[in-house]
């Protein structure tokens, strides 16, 4: 039987996950009576519920004689490096494009990979019954990418198929009417090499990504490159470090797979992809071999992290009121397991033993950790992201760049580049795709859009749509303005009053609700203008004869804002911490004694002062 090993590869939500779905469907992955449901390979809540692709993913598909591996990979620029080390273990790419948008940021991103890979790539045109979709000018747009990006002579003449993964339907000619998917079939078996397949030498497999199991520990998820391994071989791992010798192991489970099922095998020959069980030390990059020839394969690279927050035990007047781990050791044990199989996240200890460095690929890396630990009933509070700088050879101070993509209608352009001003961003490009729609695109400090996401879908009343990648380290670009208003602080504790918020919702926006509980020192509000204000939401209104309690029905208040893990770390500042537990996200001050905060306000004047 023939194998094929493909990843698929596209920018956020042009429909790669839609695509595999419908391919297994079609390819009889289940059974008739089988209940599936739509977009199976996103398995995490959190992918379901986001609509977006988080981990890396296997499959496999039986075309007449062929068994099609095929891993459905992140679009989101977060977990980019779970793309790059997918790439080294497949042979083809579908690289999908929206029929509409065409090429966006993270499609030239894994592109770029693909080509400097040397893997055979197919186009894939999604979504042409999208109104508006223009397939033949994004197919232009596409080649255009290719020439910009140096592909060679044979990837230029890349097939394209053009489909619809909602309705499960492709054509290679636009002219042809689209009637199943037997033509990306056919496409990928014709076009995608066999992988290599040398069965005959010795065993030898590159570690290209990681998975745990509380009864295997952890599990190496990577192609064999030579040779074939057995259920209960003894082989060796080589480690990435020169210096250190092979570690003799034995394969302890050993799987495959068939459509979406994990299962165990006997056997596996070159060119399969497999998952293998038996060291608990093997890491990504490292190289499983025959213990007679144990020669190491070309590592791979794991992108360093590029923001950090802090993790820090929670000390609120409501800390162990909802969440079942609470303590330091619970946390400390929780973050160093993420570890395991999150291998683009670092965790360092700080000098106190309640508060530890979490470092990731950026917000929503790190907000997917917080929200898994709070749904397993963890309780935590987190600080105000921070850029990871460096030093380089001059001893100049450099800071993480990224690339932003804007597509914004034209009526609100204006103020979203007087936003970007002040906030350092260099603009490289403005296109117009069409239907009054503008494209703008950036290059900015990744401190720069801390707090960007929400103001701009306020600027642009909830029309435009970013997204952004890292781009490179560069000179500091200096100090950034901060948040432009200041918050309401309560100043007591007790239970919120519909009375009290209604005297403070006409100079601020309110984060809460009557009935919620409040401590001193939390945040209640955003105020109308800079700088904070104590406010006391508890506080009740004086009855006497000429007014009654009764007369509060007719308070009318206005929704609060809705405040997610991603909103509070872009909204918050230095001296504000976010609390984490199962059932809340509350916004507070370090420092909640209000009388804690005048005498260090006052103390930082003095300094400024003498300075």
């Amino acid at each position: 039987m023939e194998i094929r090993n493909v990843a698929i590869i596209a920018h956020v939500d042009h429909g790669k996950t839609t695509l595999v779905d419908k391919m297994l469907r079609q390819a009889g992955a289940f059974r008739e009576n089988q209940v599936v449901e739509e977009r199976v390979m996103d398995s995490n809540p959190l992918e379901k519920e986001r609509g977006i692709t988080i981990l890396a993913k296997n499959t496999s598909i039986r075309w007449n004689d062929t068994k099609i591996n095929i891993v459905d990979t992140p679009g989101h620029a977060d977990f980019g490096g779970e793309v790059e080390r997918i790439l080294r273990m497949v042979d083809g790419v579908l690289l999908v494009v929206d029929a509409f948008d065409g090429p966006m940021p993270q499609t030239r991103f894994v592109l770029r990979k693909a080509l400097e890979l040397g893997r055979t790539p197919i186009i894939v045109i999604n979504k042409i019954d999208r109104p508006g979709a223009d397939p033949l000018r994004v197919h232009d747009e596409v080649l255009s990418l290719f020439i910009e990006l140096e592909a060679t002579e044979a990837q230029l003449e890349s097939p394209v198929v053009y489909c619809s993964a909602k309705q499960g339907i492709s054509t290679l000619d636009m002219d042809v009417e689209a009637v199943d998917f037997v033509p990306l079939y056919e496409t990928i078996v014709k076009t995608v090499p066999p992988p290599p397949s040398d069965a005959e030498g010795p065993f030898q497999m590159l570690v290209s990504t990681i998975d745990y199991s509380a009864y295997l520990g952890r599990i190496a998820i990577g192609r064999v490159e030579r040779g074939t391994v057995n259920m209960g071989d003894a082989i060796s791992l080589v480690t990435t470090d020169p210096s250190q010798a092979p570690i003799r192991g034995r394969v302890t489970k050993l799987y495959g797979y068939e459509g979406l099922d994990r299962v165990e095998i006997p056997s596996a020959s070159a060119g399969e992809i497999v998952q293998l069980a038996g060291f608990e030390d093997v890491d990504i990059g490292n190289t499983l071999t025959d213990p007679a020839t144990p020669e190491a394969l070309e590592g791979i690279s794991v992108e360093e992290p590029t923001i950090s927050v802090d993790f820090v035990v929670n000390n609120s007047p409501f800390a162990g009121r909802e969440g079942k781990f609470v303590t330091s050791r619970q946390i400390r044990e929780r973050l160093y397991k993420e570890l395991e199989r999150n291998v683009a996240l670092k965790v360092e200890d700080s000098d106190t033993t309640d508060a530890w460095s979490v470092s990731g690929r950026g917000e929503l890396h790190l907000s997917i950790l917080m929200e898994t630990m709070r749904r397993e009933g963890f309780e935590f509070q987190v600080s105000r992201p921070r850029v990871i700088t460096r030093v380089n050879e001059q001893g100049q101070k450099l800071e993480p760049f990224e690339e932003l993509s804007i597509d914004v209608p034209e009526d609100y352009m204006g103020v979203v580049i007087e936003k970007l001003g002040p906030r350092k961003a260099e603009m490289i490009e403005m296109k117009n795709p069409g239907q009054g729609l503008v494209r703008l695109l950036y290059r900015i400090p990744a401190r720069g859009l801390f707090g960007f996401r929400s103001e701009f879908l306020t600027d642009t009343r909830g029309t435009g749509i970013m997204h952004h990648r890292f781009l490179e380290y560069g000179a500091w670009a200096g100090a950034l303005a901060g948040r432009s208003r200041g918050v309401l602080v309560s100043m007591e504790a007790g239970t919120i009053i519909a009375f009290a918020l209604f005297n403070l919702q006409d100079r601020s926006t309110l984060f809460v609700t009557p009935g919620d509980a409040v401590y001193e020192g939390m945040l209640v509000g955003e105020n109308s203008r800079p700088g904070d204000m104590d406010v006391n939401p508890t506080k009740e209104k004086k009855l006497s004869n000429m007014r009654s309690k009764g007369a509060d029905e007719a308070i009318v208040l206005e929704p609060p804002r809705q405040l997610t893990l991603e909103s509070a770390l872009e909204y918050i500042e230095d001296d504000e911490l976010i609390e984490v537990t199962p059932q809340s996200i509350r916004l507070r001050k370090r420092m909640l004694a209000a009388s804690d905060r005048k005498r260090v306000t006052r103390e930082v004047k003095r300094e400024r002062e003498r300075a």
